[in-house]
């Protein structure tokens, strides 16, 4: 892939020294400037080609359509719902977490807050400094041989898995993506969320915040669940239904949360955060100095490695380009945009395009699909040469457009080819291109099979017309006529019929009407 551009980034909560530090020994100049509000980062995110957030900034919309120079939103954490991911993909902003970096730190918290939960710890402390000795009130229970439900088995639900067996816990969970025989393999027996509620003791959630999600324990599922269960959340406020949850709490079916989200923070309504069954912390899974340190230097070194090519890591919306980053992926993504404005130069006036076929051949690019056709696209949709699709949103924008985009992959035998194949209006245009010698070069167009390769740079005229002695002679009289000098030629295999042609020229015609008499289309365009 092409280094992304990023020279400038702005840091707009406290993060980790080391974050700023290792972008400046990159040479990215970087700027901190916190507590900002939506008007004054809307000011200033203009300035940036880049935006590190915690969970504070809300990067909504109108930030995003803001940042006109903005490549790329680093969330120096885990979730990124403070993002507006979808608006951020339209403009082919690339968003990317550190999904790994406080794993550890949000685990223990939860550990702590089971624990805490089944002893009182919290309250007991506040007895004490109330300078009462009340030991009858705050009887507790032992974990061990309760059953713990892990709603949610990613990084921080297998943690908190292994770390609660030590107690001799029974692990059971749900999650629609980890295989069950993975989860298995640490201990966690996976079922369905209705087998789920009845068996728990204790439930804790570990899933990301999105519709399937929001609500998940609301007042049908609290009442599928024990009496006194206890959950906790350190993922995300709105995974519990907090109305819900006070109505569990007070009527003794849930006999105590640990929360450390909420769906609004911090919460105006204290309702959950008062009551004496609740043990409340401001959002604290991230904030050891541990995490802190390596979720400010993962997000730096994820930024570095994109830009010097190095490697795509953390990226949330932007899965078509982990695959860009091998030594030949770069020629092979100019080949597809090459390709895709081509075949838009050919059949411009026929447009729209209801159909792209993108067809990858041979083993080597079985992995390449992805970019292969979000690069043929980027070149069928680019109008002019600034903001232009990318990578990143050119799938997004075809499906907008009514363009439906299909990908496949053929072994061909050892042959190393794409084929874009585009319908519009009732026609079908169809390209075949390679790289050859890490050179883009075009093989055959609309049936037509170039004697030589067709590098694909500079400027080219493409024309069909009928096999003919007298051809070439009058398209040159026209190149000559507008001062036009011919750099290259092929023709095609064909020697009968109407076919397809390309000349290398040495700038781009004012006025292609003088091929009217003697071709049946022709296109320039460069490259």
């Amino acid at each position: 892939m092409a280094p992304v551009s990023v020279k400038r980034v702005l840091i707009s909560e406290i993060v980790d020294p080391c974050c700023k530090t290792i972008l400046q020994e990159n040479g990215i100049e970087v700027t901190e400037k916190q507590q900002m509000s939506k008007e004054e980062l809307i000011a200033e995110i203009q300035n940036y080609d880049g935006l590190v957030v915690r969970s504070a900034t809300k990067v909504t919309a109108d930030v995003i359509n803001a940042g006109s120079n903005l490549k790329i939103i680093g969330r120096a954490g885990t979730g990124v719902d403070n993002v507006d991911v979808d608006a951020a993909t339209k403009r082919g902003i690339i968003v990317m977490n550190t999904p790994s970096g406080n794993t550890i730190s949000a685990a223990e918290l939860t550990c702590a807050l089971l624990m805490s939960l089944s002893r009182h710890i919290p309250q007991a402390v506040m007895s004490m400094k109330d300078g009462k000795w009340d030991r009858k009130k705050f009887m507790g229970a032992e974990l061990y041989g309760k059953v713990l439900g892990i709603v949610g088995l990613g990084r921080i639900g297998k943690e908190v898995a292994t770390r609660m067996q030590s107690f001799g816990m029974k692990t059971i969970g749900y999650d629609p993506i980890t295989p069950p025989e993975v989860s298995a393999g640490w201990g966690v027996e996976q079922m369905s969320l209705e087998q789920l509620w009845p068996q728990c003791d204790y439930i804790t959630v570990h899933t990301p915040l999105m519709p399937s999600t929001t609500g998940l324990l609301n007042d049908a599922s609290f009442a599928k669940c024990k009496k006194g269960v206890k959950v906790v959340n350190c993922a995300r406020g709105g995974i519990i239904d907090e109305a819900a949850l006070l109505r569990a709490v007070e009527s003794g079916q849930c006999g105590g949360a640990g929360l450390d989200v909420f769906v609004e923070e911090p919460p105006k309504d204290r309702a959950l955060v008062n009551h004496p069954n609740v043990i409340s912390c401001p959002h604290l899974g991230a904030s050891t100095k541990e995490a802190q340190a390596r979720c400010g230097k993962d997000i730096a070194l994820q930024i570095v490695d994109m830009v010097t090519g190095k490697a795509l890591v953390g990226a949330v919306n932007a899965q078509v380009l982990v695959s860009t980053f091998s030594p030949d992926s770069h020629q092979w993504i100019r080949l597809g945009e090459s390709m895709g404005r081509v075949l838009k130069a050919c059949s411009t006036s026929k447009e729209p395009y209801s159909q792209v076929h993108v067809t990858a051949l041979g083993e080597s690019l079985k992995k390449s699909t992805g970019f292969l056709s979000s690069a043929a696209v980027v070149g069928l949709l680019t109008e002019g040469p600034q903001n232009g699709p990318n990578l990143v949103n050119a799938l997004p924008l075809a499906a907008e457009t009514g363009i439906t985009v299909k990908t496949d992959h053929n072994d061909s035998n050892g042959r190393e080819a794409c084929v874009v194949e585009v319908s519009v209006n009732g026609s079908s245009y169809k390209a075949v291109g390679s790289v050859q010698t890490g050179v883009p070069v075009l093989l055959e167009l609309n049936g037509s099979v170039f004697r030589q390769p067709i590098p694909l740079s500079g400027h080219l005229l493409f024309f069909k017309a009928a096999t003919s002695t007298d051809l070439l002679l009058s398209v040159t009289g026209v190149l000559a006529a507008a001062g036009v000098e011919l750099e290259s030629f092929s023709a095609s295999t064909a020697s009968s019929g109407d076919q397809w042609y390309c000349m290398g020229i040495s700038s781009l015609l004012g006025d292609m009407g003088a091929f009217k008499s003697f071709v049946k289309e022709a296109a320039q365009l460069s490259v």
